[in-house]
């Protein structure tokens, strides 16, 4: 047996470079083996674009990696392509353009969805004139099971010949007996024919509710025209819609949303639109996850809830929700999120009754003497429903247009933030159409101090009602509309939305018209709302991304196109960077995704070998 010295292990060690060559041969065959265990090949890449990410940078990529739904690279093509295996679907987008999927932060997303599918389309340019109306409602009656009402949506007098309402009178020649509802665009007015008038027991002797006015002519007979809480008096008495309808709108909605590249929405205030109805809100609710377990709810839903106008009330939607997760929380799925309440601090810019510091003006230069608006309910009450939902934890979504009803709910936000410092609730101002400075460089200091004071603003008010707000507002109010260049240098964010179905919903529209702020008619001009408040193409590009994730609470893992987010994508035959405003306008969306999984493919693209093999849905 041989002996052995001290140093004879030194005669069987190998050369400290043939040691490292073997430990990195067993880390490499230990990874190869990793690759086809775990499958971290991407499922699908994206090569060959222009890929806005609107990241912090706002950074352009290449190319981008798929893996479980979620984002695995975004780079070069080559490194990218790195990532493809032999099972990788790969998309050559042969130069179009991705963004993330475009958001919406206010958008009737099911209650919009159901009064498209089941009224009558009265918006333009299929109604240009009264007699336009008319033809559509005879056209609806003739299709009606007997007894049923006739229902429709979307007129507005901005955009008729006659530049007036629509009353009664010329609705009632055609309908006769059966009775009929015609809402206006906006939702906070809308005409009743005779019928429907006299079922609600509507005369000269009924007195306007509180919150509500009804319309009257020069010798103080009901017009039809009921504003505010006066629908209320003839909605009641339309039967509802089924189960059934609802989820079929929900489907509906998902599926032209995708086809618009979108993936996202801030539904605001399941249920019925007028009344407090829990039961009805819960039907919504109900229908929106019975369309998720079915798979067919493609965009992703932030709900938040129609809040009572009672402490009652509000206490009672409290304990009805709690169940429900939290907004950050999500559901697991983030998918369809219970996010919180929507308030009304005033009523409508269309029918001039938003809560205004100065008489509102008709016909641009006229003023509508003694019309300043009012609050939607008490003032007082408002306040402390406020202070209710924030104690309770609860977000909320505070519907404000006028500049006085702007200027209170804000305060009263506020107030409710110094009382209880919670942060991070991100209480939120729907519309915001003329907020004062003071309104503004609070809203700012909340954002900064506690996540809080967001606005939801409606790019498309300058657009698709724009005749209309630039008559009702008049010259100096409407270059404040949608003040958007104030809020940038503040440093404020804002979450861009449709209102549908009040506007259009396609965000491509929104985009637009946040940088060229145009009436659709110009009644009164191309410039009416002035371009002081434009703002460039990326930070409009933002409020329909980041931003509007940022009030879904889904910023994190939505809004961006980045590394460990969810894989929502649109891809655009324009570069938004580069092209002139009106080509953005009329761009068409060529795919979107979501989770990484083709939603929508726009039929008989050429080229692109992974943008051709679907049809259109």
């Amino acid at each position: 047996m041989p002996t052995s010295s001290p140093n004879s292990f030194l005669i069987w060690m190998p050369d400290i470079r043939t040691v490292v060559r073997v430990i990195l041969l067993l880390m490499l065959s230990c990874w190869i083996f990793q690759v086809g265990a775990d499958n971290s090949f991407a499922d699908r890449i994206l090569v060959n674009g222009n890929i806005l990410t609107v990241d912090a940078t706002d950074s352009v990529a290449e190319a981008l990696a798929i893996r479980g739904g979620r984002i695995v690279a975004v780079g070069s093509n080559a490194e990218v392509e790195a990532l493809a295996g032999p099972g990788t679907d790969r998309i050559d987008l042969e130069g179009l353009t991705a963004t993330p999927g475009l958001l919406d932060s206010h958008v009737h997303f099911s209650y919009g969805g159901l009064l498209k599918l089941t009224q009558a389309d009265l918006s333009y340019p299929q109604v240009k004139s009264i007699g336009d109306v008319t033809r559509l409602v005879t056209e609806r009656q003739a299709v009606a099971l007997p007894g049923e009402w006739v229902l429709g949506r979307g007129w507005d007098e901005g955009k008729l010949a006659e530049r007036r309402y629509i009353v009664a009178s010329d609705i009632d020649p055609v309908t006769g007996d059966r009775p009929a509802w015609l809402a206006h665009t906006m939702g906070h007015y809308g005409v009743a024919n005779s019928a429907a008038m006299k079922l609600a027991g509507i005369t000269r002797e009924t007195p306007d509710p509180p919150g509500g006015v009804i319309d009257r002519d020069e010798d103080g007979k009901p017009t039809g025209v009921l504003k505010e809480t006066a629908m209320k008096l003839v909605v009641k008495h339309i039967p509802p819609s089924s189960h059934e309808q609802m989820r079929e709108a929900i489907r509906m909605m998902a599926r032209e949303f995708n086809r618009e590249g979108m993936t996202g929405a801030k539904d605001p205030g399941i249920g019925r639109s007028l009344n407090y109805d829990p039961e009805n809100a819960m039907n919504t609710w109900n229908a929106y996850r019975e369309v998720l377990a079915d798979g067919d709810l493609t965009v992703r839903v932030f709900a938040l809830w129609r809040t009572g106008e009672t402490l009652e009330q509000a206490r009672d939607l409290a304990e009805r929700i709690t169940p429900f997760s939290k907004p950050w929380e999500s559901t697991g799925d983030d998918r369809l999120i219970s996010g919180g309440v929507k308030l009304f601090a005033d009523g409508s810019g269309g029918a001039r009754t938003a809560w205004v510091w100065q008489d509102w003006n008709k016909n641009r230069n006229e003023i509508d003497e003694g019309n300043s608006g009012y609050p939607a309910i008490d003032a007082i009450l408002l306040r402390d429903l406020i202070m209710f939902y924030h104690d309770a934890g609860l977000h909320m979504g505070v519907h404000a247009i006028g500049d006085r009803a702007i200027d209170w709910t804000v305060a009263a936000i506020t107030l409710a933030l110094i009382r209880n410092p919670r942060h991070g609730l991100r209480h939120s101002i729907i519309h915001l159409n003329i907020p004062t400075d003071l309104a503004l460089n609070t809203m700012a200091a909340l954002q900064q101090n506690f996540d809080a004071g967001y606005p939801e603003s409606q790019a498309n008010f300058t657009w698709w009602i724009g005749d209309t707000y630039a008559g009702n507002f008049g010259v100096e109010r409407s270059h404040r509309l949608n003040p958007f260049r104030s809020y940038q240098e503040r440093g404020m964010q804002w979450g861009g939305g449709s209102d549908f179905f009040v506007t259009l919903f396609a965000a491509r529209y929104g985009i637009w018209s946040s940088i060229t702020r145009q009436p659709l008619l110009g009644v009164y001009g191309h410039d009416a709302f002035g371009q002081d408040q434009s703002v460039d193409v990326k930070t409009a590009l933002r409020s329909y991304t980041i931003w509007a994730a940022h009030q879904m609470f889904l910023e994190d893992k939505i809004g961006s196109i980045e590394v460990g987010k969810y894989a929502d994508i649109a891809v655009w035959d324009t570069d938004l960077y580069s092209a002139a405003p009106d080509a953005i306008k009329n761009m068409e969306c060529q795919m979107t995704l979501l989770e990484g999984e083709v939603v929508y493919r726009k039929a008989n693209r050429v080229g692109a070998s992974g943008l051709q093999s679907e049809p259109e849905q």
